[in-house]
């Protein structure tokens, strides 16, 4: 069953338009040497007609990992209370406090 990938979506689409009538994609890239997984795979993303199967419309969906949450830190002086998240400037931090302690 091994056999070569296919490199991209035109030379899927190539394979494709070889696939001779009353041919199977499977029967037509074993013949060729190509890997029919492969073929099969490019079948789907290109958008050729899905299997029937008991889950519809399944579709890949590409996972982007989202951005951790900056860290907070709270300042209280006295009744006062500063917010900052890890990317405060530290001398401005300190002015802020200094005015504050002043009040």
């Amino acid at each position: 069953m091994a056999g070569r990938k296919i490199r991209d979506a035109a030379e899927a689409r190539g394979c494709f338009a070889e696939v001779a009538e009353g041919q199977t994609r499977a029967e037509w890239a074993r013949a060729n040497g190509i890997d029919p997984r492969s073929l099969h795979a490019w079948w789907l993303n290109l958008g050729g007609r899905r299997p029937r199967s008991r889950t519809p419309s399944l579709r890949l969906v590409e996972l982007v990992p989202a951005a951790a949450p900056a860290a907070r830190y709270v300042v209280r002086v006295g009744a006062m209370t500063v917010e900052v998240d890890e990317r405060f400037d530290e001398a401005t931090l300190g002015r802020l406090l200094r005015v504050l302690a002043a009040c």
